[in-house]
């Protein structure tokens, strides 16, 4: 996981997924999830960013 990553999954977290892994399904959820409340976003985008 590069800085620039660790970066985007803390700051915009739906961009990170979505740079990571493509604007699909992933990008969806975490958008959601970042929508509702902010933490849930970040720790889904880390999740979804390291595998």
């Amino acid at each position: 996981m590069s800085i620039l990553t660790i970066i985007l999954n803390i700051l915009i977290p739906p961009l990170g997924v979505g740079l990571a892994k493509g604007f699909g399904k992933d990008f969806i959820i975490n958008l959601i999830l970042t929508l509702i409340f902010f933490i849930p976003g970040v720790i889904h985008a880390f999740i979804v960013t390291s595998r």
